[in-house]
């Protein structure tokens, strides 16, 4: 049975004090009526005794301290899903904002859900091609991996995320059975604008999820969306056999709304303002992704996070890197280049990359055309800045021949532009073209039989 109570004795920004109540549990969701019949929603953050603290869902203005009514609805906050949620867009809520109709449900979902048992978890290693040369060539995703991109304010990192989502797919006939879900958290109208228009356009929409939370929604709400968007791909993934990529951007607004709640239940600050148990909760969504042992749906998660005056020490990015496997960097120095995506793959790491690659997975020169790739850009790059200092009569021939590889592999492989999407196939090819402008005694991390095959062979 549901109670009313006419209890409330404060509210302090997002937070509300409620007195004298019973079997109220943490996470239960809370409709609080106003005097003039509206409904507002929260959630229980805290119970102490015979008090509750409510976070608020919405705005606490016009709420009436005495005449207004508070109700335990003893459930947690919960997801409506169903299979019809593919090609639809939702608020940070869950609430369809797509002039479309309400989904019929095929289940209610507690949001909050569980980080996937260790136990049970299969190891990540089949591919998955998102069309981006600098990823799927030197930092492969891995089907099940959390890879998250670390950028800047500034940077292009929403259009990279839309055109990884527009273009991800499985190669192992898998196309219809791979969907998208992608929340975007704190953005702006415009940003959110940009989303559904670009999802519409290519056709990418019918495949895809859509999560938007406004930055001027309430910040509890940016604390939900993530939440919303991981129990949608759970019920793909684990109860349609699906196989989904979910994208979150960005995850320093999902942190600075924890830090608002944080500082507003007067919890002691840990650094830089942010919670002690940032860590703690960041992995309870980062650990949602994975494959689960004998089921054939996966989860692979792109969190996408702009660092603090490009600090990769900032707690958020720090932090997220301890959870995560690998890292996608993208560069500004790459970007006042004009190198679109500028994604710096020299710091970049894919930590799973060697389990998705190779034959009957990528192709069998993979691994060694990335380690010559790496190995060579990296020498180029070393080479351009002692031409800067002891100019280009210092450089030998093979120097000079390593320092404009460097330049080509920044333009062709690196700059591909936001709208190419190029399969693996066409990435290992581009990689043997611009390794023959070096001497072929350079090469000498890929096995001969492979550089007779795709280097003679293919010129």
């Amino acid at each position: 049975m549901i109670k009313e109570y006419r209890t409330i004795q404060e509210i302090s920004g997002p937070l509300m004090m409620v007195k004298n109540v019973a079997g109220v549990t943490y996470d239960e969701l809370v409709e609080i009526e106003l005097p003039d019949g509206a409904v507002r929603r929260g959630k229980v953050l805290e119970v102490n005794g015979d008090t509750a603290v409510v976070q608020l869902f919405e705005a606490s203005a016009g709420i009436n301290l005495r005449d207004s009514k508070v109700r335990f609805l003893g459930h947690p906050l919960e997801l409506a899903v169903s299979g019809d949620m593919l090609g639809r867009v939702f608020s940070g809520m869950g609430e369809p904002i797509d002039g479309g109709p309400a989904i019929l449900p095929e289940a209610h979902r507690d949001i909050n859900g569980l980080a996937m048992n260790p136990a049970a978890r299969d190891y990540p290693n089949e591919f998955i091609q998102t069309g981006v040369s600098a990823i799927d060539g030197l930092n492969t995703l891995v089907r099940g991996q959390k890879l998250p991109i670390f950028s800047g304010s500034g940077l292009p990192h929403n259009q990279l995320a839309a055109q990884i989502a527009r273009q991800a797919k499985v190669l192992d006939g898998g196309a219809s059975n791979f969907a998208v879900v992608f929340a975007a958290i704190g953005i702006t109208f415009e940003e959110s604008e940009y989303f559904v228009q670009e999802f519409t356009r290519t056709g990418a929409l019918e495949r895809t999820v859509l999560f938007l939370n406004l930055a001027n929604d309430p910040a509890v709400e940016r604390i939900s969306t993530p939440r919303m968007a991981l129990t949608a791909a759970e019920y793909l993934a684990f109860d349609k056999g699906m196989h989904v990529l979910v994208i979150l951007t960005d995850i320093t607004n999902y942190a600075e709304a924890l830090r608002e709640v944080s500082a507003a239940k007067k919890e002691v600050p840990g650094r830089r303002g942010y919670p002690g148990y940032l860590y703690t909760d960041l992995a309870t969504m980062y650990e949602r992704a994975g494959r689960h042992l004998g089921q054939p749906g996966s989860i692979t998660m792109i969190p996408i996070l702009t660092m603090p005056e490009d600090d990769k020490t900032h707690p958020i990015p720090d932090l997220t890197g301890y959870i995560t496997e690998g890292q996608i960097i993208l560069s500004r120095e790459l970007d006042r280049k004009g190198i679109v995506p500028p994604i710096d793959v020299l710091p970049s790491l894919s930590r799973l990359k060697d389990k998705g690659i190779g034959p009957g997975k990528t192709r069998e020169d993979h691994a060694g055309t990335m380690n010559q790739l790496f190995a060579a850009y990296a020498t180029g790059k070393e080479n351009k800045e002692l031409m800067a200092i002891l100019g280009e009569g210092a450089l030998s021939e093979t120097d000079l021949q390593y320092a404009k590889f460097a330049d080509e592999f920044e333009k062709r492989y690196v700059g591909q532009g936001l709208s190419e999407n190029r399969s693996i196939i066409d990435t290992l090819d581009l990689g043997w073209e611009l390794l023959r402008m070096l001497p072929e005694n350079e090469l000498k991390r890929i096995k001969p039989e492979y550089i007779e095959k795709y280097l003679h062979g293919k010129k």
